[in-house]
């Protein structure tokens, strides 16, 4: 009967420490059959059920929405248990995604640190890439994903590969015109958030509505725009653009526009033909089973 239940308790701390806490508490359950009062597995068991109850917390938060909220009860789950690292290296994963939804990037890049800190992972290689790309760190992002080309046993080497080229044409494009930092967006934006970028920038910037000594600077920076949004609304051209390649025949050189074309885009939005939607953008608890 002792035995039964010493055995239970073993396998519910080892299955703890795998990160498989559904079967933990199975084998918990079990010994409390045989013992209701059974120090090690009643502590076991409420040990478990405490940290997925903050984790579940952070997931219904993700599901609405609320990424600090989420963040804030992830990290209350990590506390109670400084050393499973089962638990603690793929929640850090989802905080990394949180920060950068929230363009904490810094916060982020810190986190994929601290992952790798835990032993390095793809996973964790790219979940750094990923962030130092979000933050326009290219050539930190580049190094990154080129260290995940390196990185044994690899079976995602195409993935590799798509993220390093993905990060190297960044690179590139961020040493010449790069359309989505003249319209202020993420290289994730979806189309609406574009149009609403190019809306508020064409708006200030139209040459008509500057006063007359700003106006040289205004038609650059007009023209900058309406070419960005040309090529990032069309989702051919923004796909090329994406690839690294040329989007127009005389690429380098400059690209003539019809400035009348785009007056005339920008009137619609003046008269509510386009532009919509979207906004701008306790106390520490240590497992120790006895």
């Amino acid at each position: 009967h002792s035995n039964h239940i010493e055995a239970y308790q073993l396998r519910g701390e080892a299955y703890f420490r795998l990160g498989e806490h559904d079967t933990a508490v199975t084998h918990f359950r079990e010994g409390l059959k045989l013992d209701p009062e059974h120090k090690g597995c009643k502590f076991g068991h409420k040990a478990i059920k405490a940290l997925q109850k903050k984790e579940k917390r952070a997931n219904d938060a993700l599901k609405a929405g609320n990424h600090e909220e989420a963040i804030g009860h992830w990290d209350a789950a990590i506390r109670l248990d400084p050393t499973h690292t089962a638990f603690i290296k793929p929640t850090l994963l989802n905080i990394i995604k949180s920060y950068s939804a929230l363009s904490m990037h810094k916060e982020a890049i810190d986190t994929a640190n601290k992952h790798l800190e835990m032993g390095e992972t793809l996973d964790g290689l790219f979940a750094l890439g990923d962030v130092q790309t979000a933050a326009e760190n290219f050539e930190d992002a580049v190094n990154t994903f080129r260290k995940a080309m390196e990185f044994e046993p690899n079976d995602r080497q195409q993935e590799c590969q798509q993220r390093l080229k993905k990060a190297e044409i960044a690179l590139k494009q961020s040493k010449e015109k790069n359309y989505y930092k003249i319209l202020g967006v993420p290289r994730t934006a979806p189309a609406k958030e574009v149009k609403k970028a190019y809306r508020d920038l064409a708006l200030r910037w139209h040459p008509d509505k500057v006063k007359e000594e700003e106006k040289e600077e205004a038609e650059k920076k007009f023209q900058d725009i309406s070419e960005a949004y040309e090529v990032l609304s069309d989702k051919e051209m923004r796909e090329k653009y994406d690839r690294g390649e040329s989007v127009f025949e005389n690429q380098g050189g400059g690209h003539s526009h019809n400035p009348h074309g785009h007056q005339q885009f920008f009137r619609q939005f003046q008269h509510g033909g386009g532009g919509g939607g979207g906004g701008h953008g306790g106390q520490r608890m240590h497992f120790r089973f006895n």
